[in-house]
């Protein structure tokens, strides 16, 4: 509305100046005589000279500082980059393959586990993903756990339940380093969403382990070469072959068929909620659309009465003239 009132007045004031040409002559004229006065002196062309100056100086100055982009290592020290691969998973009307992470939980456990633990995943959150009830039981009855210290102060041991977290394979960080020649296995719970490139780096890097190390390239005394590792030198060798595992479906056990398993697995395990998260965001999107849609609607219904109206003038009426009265002098003329 007030746009619009904007304007009719704009095209009344050019109304007003198209019925009054003399005044244009005028204002013409003025402005034509007052031309050679305001010209630019030499100071104001020097100082708008400079000012676009530093103007342009202060953002190539910025851009160099802070426009490029800045990596933490050179390309030699940070590796090889990953190769991006199709994951299922990871589009938007996909969910996880349970028949895949109940595989990758297989190589978890027989490959991965001797070295590094799972302690953000308890028994519970297995069952109805990649276990049943009873499954995880009996896989829970395997472990012994500490108990509450007794009337004595003593400390027992009982069988695993459903809440206890998967247990590590050493019993602190000095054990680890220590039947690792230094070096510390990390924990495998979020390790998808620690590592840059996520699901293609984890898999590269489980595959990316060439028989002999290219000419040319050194690396250390006791480490491994893997040209996606930064730094390309590894304390963990060579994990996975083929035939290592033998799967229950009897899926072909192939070293990118289990790297592409344990893959997935590891990113269930860095967010089991993704399936519920993605089925949630559709019931957002949809109940959010509705409402848009309903909005729009009242919205239309509501003001179409105040977009639509139209205003007429209309001038005010004459008084008409007065009728004579009958019997007047004018009568009787």
């Amino acid at each position: 509305m007030l746009a619009r009132s904007c304007l009719r007045a704009t095209r009344s004031f050019g109304a007003v100046r198209a019925q009054t040409p003399g005044s244009r002559t005028g204002l013409r004229s003025a402005s034509t005589s007052s031309g050679p006065q305001q010209a630019r002196s030499p100071s104001n062309t020097l100082a708008i000279s400079a000012s676009t100056a530093v103007a342009l100086g202060s953002l190539a100055w910025y851009y160099h500082m802070f426009g490029r982009e800045a990596f933490a290592m050179t390309p030699a020290e940070e590796g090889l980059h990953a190769t991006a691969y199709p994951w299922e998973h990871e589009k938007w009307f996909r969910t996880f393959d349970h028949a895949a992470l109940r595989r990758g939980f297989q190589v978890y456990r027989e490959v991965c586990a001797s070295c590094h633990s799972l302690s953000r995943i308890p028994y519970r959150s297995l069952v109805g993903t990649i276990l049943t009830v009873d499954e995880a039981k009996a896989l829970a009855e395997e472990n012994e756990y500490d108990t509450e210290p007794n009337e004595e102060g003593d400390i027992e041991k009982r069988p695993g339940k459903l809440s206890d977290y998967l247990p590590a394979p050493y019993k602190n960080d000095e054990a680890a380093r220590a039947a690792n020649q230094g070096a510390l296995p990390p924990d495998l719970s979020l390790i998808v969403k620690a590592r840059h490139g996520g699901c293609n780096y984890i898999f590269s890097l489980l595959t990316g382990y060439p028989e002999e190390p290219p000419v040319g390239a050194s690396v250390q005394e006791g480490l491994n070469f893997n040209p996606y590792f930064p730094g390309t030198g590894i304390a963990m060798a060579r994990v996975l072959y083929d035939g290592l595992v033998e799967y229950e479906d009897g899926t072909s056990a192939t070293t990118s068929q289990m790297a592409k398993d344990v893959v997935e697995f590891l990113n269930w395990s860095a967010e089991p909620e993704m399936d519920e998260r993605k089925k949630m965001g559709w019931k957002v999107l949809a109940a959010s659309g509705v409402l848009f849609t309903l909005s729009i609607w009242l919205k239309r219904y509501k003001w179409s009465p105040l977009k639509t109206r139209q205003m007429v003038y209309s001038s005010p009426v004459k008084p008409s003239s007065p009728v004579p009265r009958v019997g007047s002098r004018a009568g009787k003329q």
